[in-house]
């Protein structure tokens, strides 16, 4: 099976974080008072960027193929294991 890397396993990946990181840390370390000023505007911001990373848990983006023969089948299967339980209901012994 054929399995595509995560991203942060790429060198790319690595290179990314690792920019991202210095970055933050410059930010934290010289900006700090500008960036406590924002630190309310910053929260609000990421609320809606937390919510599309969230979304992308429930799978929205797969797209399923309807197979006209499956839904016969599963009625098929339905239908007979109804008439089962009905005969095994009748062949039940009363208590």
């Amino acid at each position: 099976m054929n399995k595509k890397p995560s991203f942060l396993s790429t060198p790319r990946g690595w290179l990314i974080l690792g920019v991202v990181a210095s970055l933050t840390y410059f930010l934290l370390v010289e900006h700090k008072q500008h960036l406590f000023i924002f630190l309310p505007y910053l929260i609000f911001l990421l609320c809606p960027l937390m919510h599309l990373f969230m979304h992308r848990g429930h799978k929205h983006g797969e797209h399923h193929h309807h197979d006209p023969g499956s839904d016969e089948s599963k009625e098929e299967a339905y239908r007979r294991g109804l008439e089962q339980g009905r005969r095994e209901a009748k062949h039940k012994p009363e208590d």
